[in-house]
């Protein structure tokens, strides 16, 4: 924490809360599939001097004198996304994921126009049409569902329902849905109807950067993403699109929700960017994946069941009320507090066909971009499973918890975090 010298002498109070969240980060396992480490240098530069400095508009067109360095930076930054992802066009001003969607709501659509989207209880997205948020409110918002069966996603039932309300636009990609993306088939769906296809990667831009799932680019005009989670950047957020929706979406950004961009998470995205097109990446990437499976099989070994009976990607969707012969069933928050407790930290989370409430569900969301990050392999998954089984067996028992978030700590003191200990 010697870095946190200026902070301690001006607020020691909120200095040690975060040596306090530093040391947490560092003895749990984290397995929410939307977190992850960033590095020393990304950290750096996102807490860097470029904090101070005003710059709407964009590069070589700012409404601000003294933007010689962050039209620079800016600059940098989308031509290393349009690289790395192969797209004709990158904005990286947006200051998260969702304002990256409501800039291409914004950009292409009226309010009341209908758009077509992945239900928030099946895995979708908040934004992608959801009742309770702007998407929702603003858009007239149909949404397709899982298969009940398979709970995969079913392109002929999402081209039936395409063809009843004609979209203006389609989103894919979600929260909670451990599966491919099939990008190419939803772009056949939406060339039929007549809609623009929108692809939300924020979960699995990492992932599609470093090979481990494919791309939507050549599929989808338009792909909107977060700069953390597999990326291993800072909270920001990036709209890649072809030329021909590049004006309208900047124009949505700047100045149509968006002031001056957060110059010193540009910074750290191009920070990430660069990280993200080096072979080290790649091998991390696709390590995700292995690492996500192996902790699927040693899950289905304990007797746990998996929505969709497994994974593709880096998370995994568990219903916990379905218990085995030794582990009772518990509901999705009793069994997220349970982990946390035992060191095992994920997110209660909807299962498709919900029986219970959003705040009380049936499931838990766990995910290995983290576990990853810190350099754990499938032996380290096979004992996380174990760890779960336990924890969940004994849910009520804070003396079991607490051992085992003592083995927990133990191993993740073999495992540095990257950014933490260095």
């Amino acid at each position: 924490m010697s870095h946190l010298e200026a902070l301690k002498a001006a607020d020691p109070e909120i200095r040690e809360l975060i040596a306090e969240e530093e040391r947490r980060q560092d003895r749990c396992i984290r397995l929410i599939p939307s977190e992850n480490y960033a590095s020393r240098a990304v950290m750096e530069a996102t807490g860097s001097v470029l904090t101070n400095k005003y710059s709407e508009g964009y590069p070589g067109r700012r409404y601000y004198e003294g933007q010689q360095v962050i039209d620079r930076v800016e600059t940098i930054a989308v031509e290393r996304a349009k690289a790395l992802f192969g797209a004709q066009h990158a904005n990286v001003q947006p200051y998260s994921g969702s304002p990256a969607n409501q800039a291409v709501y914004l950009a292409l659509l009226k309010p009341g126009d209908t758009v077509l989207g992945l239900s928030l209880p099946f895995g979708g997205h908040l934004t992608h049409g959801w009742k309770v948020n702007f998407s929702g409110i603003t858009y007239r918002a149909v949404q397709y569902e899982l298969d009940p069966a398979t709970h995969r996603v079913d392109l002929d039932r999402v081209l039936d329902l395409a063809r009843k309300e004609r979209p203006k636009v389609i989103f894919t990609g979600g929260t909670a849905y451990p599966r491919i993306w099939d990008f190419e088939g939803f772009a056949r769906v939406a060339r039929e109807v007549g809609a623009v296809l929108v692809a939300d990667i924020a979960h699995i831009a990492g992932l599609v950067a470093g090979g481990a799932h494919p791309s939507p680019i050549p599929h989808a005009p338009i792909v909107t993403t977060t700069t953390h989670k597999t990326l291993r950047g800072p909270r920001g957020g990036m709209i890649l699109s072809t030329a021909e929706h590049a004006t309208a979406l900047d124009r949505a950004v700047f100045p149509g929700l968006q002031g001056g961009p957060h110059n010193h998470t540009t910074a750290g995205i191009a920070v990430a960017l660069k990280e993200a097109a080096s072979p080290p990446f790649r091998d991390y990437a696709h390590q995700i994946v292995r690492n996500a499976k192996a902790l699927a099989e040693g899950l289905l070994e304990k007797g746990f069941r998996l929505i969709s009976g497994g994974t593709d990607s880096h998370l995994i969707l568990i219903d916990t009320t379905a218990g085995a012969a030794d582990r009772p069933g518990v509901n999705g928050k009793p069994a997220a507090k349970a982990l946390d407790k035992a060191g095992l930290e994920c997110n209660y989370n909807t299962i498709p066909f919900e029986p219970r409430k959003p705040m009380d569900p049936s499931g838990v969301r766990i995910g290995t971009p983290s576990v990853t990050s810190r350099g754990m392999r499938e032996p380290e998954m096979r004992r996380i499973a174990e760890w779960m089984h336990r924890a969940l067996a004994a849910w009520e028992k804070p003396d079991v918890l607490e051992r085992i978030r003592a083995e927990v700590a133990e191993l993740c003191e073999a495992f540095p975090p990257p950014g933490i200990r260095i």
